[in-house]
């Protein structure tokens, strides 16, 4: 099939989907107890896709004594572990059946390419499924060395009812990630999707119904952040709180938690990373992955590599290359296969971005390219991938996540002088350092306060790799069986034997 035909599939696909808009909650997908509901905004057009029901305090009540029914019960948890494998297998099975749909979804609800919803997101989502399934009948408990009298198990078990909140940028994947791990550990879920992008969740919980997974297991509030984001924070019935989204959110959620019954909260928040490129670096390698790794999705990642702290002997050499691929980059219609750069998610966001390059500007800062809005005539929230050059540490646009495509160019001295600006940050997310000397290498990956520190490439890893941050960026991992700790609790039973 040519780009062409493809591009005309996508458009008539997207044209004919049926949304699901209302709540799922107890296994019926009901409207919000209020009657209200709020437009869902592609990013695309600017215009409303469908009006989605706008769940509050009341809905999340009906949601949470739903799931904790469905708990109490025994229907799910105390499942054999080859028949909940076997349901959540059928469920990733049905994702697959229907992935052209599920990622047209998501690329008209908050922008992402088609290329990269499809050929990216959607066999992420449904591997992890996969995988987390996989693993239920997999993970033992164990036994402790003790006195040969008695008998001390230490079991895992699951810790209740998790609310699991999520952003817009990749509505599906970081579904999977909280909702997957939460599910094969026994819990029942509440998953509150982004306000930006509640379109694909709610399908994934009609494939939920069609798979099997019984009422009150899986429910899906979708809502804003003030109100049923807080109503779940506060909830005395929810036992853990699984959010993804910035630092400032992440930090109520902590004081929700401690102004109700200490539930647990796991939080995977902002960054704002360091990609560094030393003088003995693979410079069009490098500086290929440092373009992409900032303006991959728009520069709507968490893990984005934001700061690109180059060596000054070879900075010149890096920039020209990071600006000839930025200026390569493709900003189109996301329903173009040809696209490799879309929209940004709203008009909100889009006026936080245009306003920090500005910040950027005024600080001093020289714009190398980009810079401005793109695609004025399609009504959409389109934006150039913008570089700076000349940023000193204490520029806000190198110290705050600006969430976009805008890269920040700092110059370094060394591995020593890497480690020093790139721990110059209250967050501790990513991190990557380009090198062929392994002794600088691993100075650096000890150095940089991060949960991941890459060596010449800068994503890396896959379902079986653990994914969180340090400091201010949070803590819990998402992926591998790490994940299980955030939503698990340990019993320990010591048996007197006669």
């Amino acid at each position: 099939m040519t780009a062409s035909s493809a591009y005309s599939e996508n458009l008539a696909k997207a044209k004919a989907l049926d949304f699901q808009t209302r709540a799922y909650i107890g296994g019926k997908f009901v409207d919000s107890v209020s009657g209200k509901t709020f437009d869902s905004i592609s990013p695309i057009t600017g215009k409303a896709l469908a009006s989605v029901a706008e769940c509050d305090e009341a809905d999340v009540d009906r949601a949470v004594e739903a799931a904790r029914k469905a708990f109490d019960s025994g229907v799910w948890r105390n499942m054999a572990p080859a028949r909940r494998k076997a349901l959540m297998l059928k469920w990733a099975d049905l994702m697959e059946k229907h992935a052209h749909e599920l990622a047209l979804l998501d690329v008209l609800d908050m922008g992402k390419p088609i290329k990269d919803a499809y050929g990216a997101d959607l066999p992420s989502t449904i591997t992890c499924f996969r995988w987390f399934a996989e693993a239920i009948d997999k993970v033992y408990d164990e036994i402790c060395p003790s006195d040969p009298g008695r008998i001390v198990l230490v079991m895992r078990e699951p810790l209740g009812v998790v609310a699991c909140i999520i952003p817009w940028n990749f509505p599906l994947m970081m579904m999977a990630w909280k909702v997957a791990p939460a599910l094969i550990a026994g819990n029942s879920v509440i998953l509150k999707p982004a306000e930006q992008s509640p379109l694909s969740a709610l399908r994934i919980a009609e494939l939920a119904a069609e798979a099997g997974i019984p009422e009150g297991v899986f429910n899906v509030v979708p809502g804003f952040g003030p109100t049923a984001g807080q109503a779940l924070g506060r909830h005395p019935d929810v036992d853990c709180i699984a959010f993804t989204g910035s630092t400032e959110v992440g930090k109520l959620f902590l004081k929700y938690s401690a102004e109700s019954n200490m539930k647990a909260v796991n939080l995977e928040c902002g960054g704002k990373s360091p990609h560094i490129i030393l003088d003995d670096a693979n410079i069009d390698a490098a500086a290929t992955s440092a373009a992409w790794a900032v303006f991959y999705n728009q520069g709507e990642v968490c893990s984005a590599g934001t700061r690109l702290l180059v060596d000054a002997s070879v900075k010149d050499r890096v920039l020209d290359k990071v600006k000839s691929v930025a200026e390569s980059i493709v900003v189109g219609d996301p329903l173009d296969p040809d696209t490799q750069m879309g929209a940004i998610v709203d008009q909100t966001q889009l006026d936080r971005v245009l306003g920090y390059i500005e910040v950027g500007k005024e600080a001093g800062a020289r714009l190398v390219c980009g810079g401005e809005r793109s695609r004025r005539d399609s009504g959409g929230y389109f934006v150039k991938p913008t570089i700076f050059d000349g940023v000193d540490p204490s520029m806000r646009i190198a110290r705050e996540e600006i969430f976009g495509p805008v890269l920040s160019t700092l110059t370094i001295k060394g591995a020593d002088d890497a480690v020093r600006v790139a721990n110059d940050t209250i967050y501790g997310l990513y991190a990557a350092v380009w090198t062929t000397d392994i002794n600088k290498a691993f100075k650096v990956v000890r150095g940089v306060r991060a949960g991941a520190v890459n060596v010449n490439t800068y994503s890396g890893g896959d379902i079986t790799t653990p994914f969180g941050g340090f400091k201010q960026s949070g803590f819990g991992r998402d992926k591998s069986l790490h994940a299980l700790e955030k939503y698990t609790a340990l019993k320990a039973s010591c048996i007197v034997l006669a």
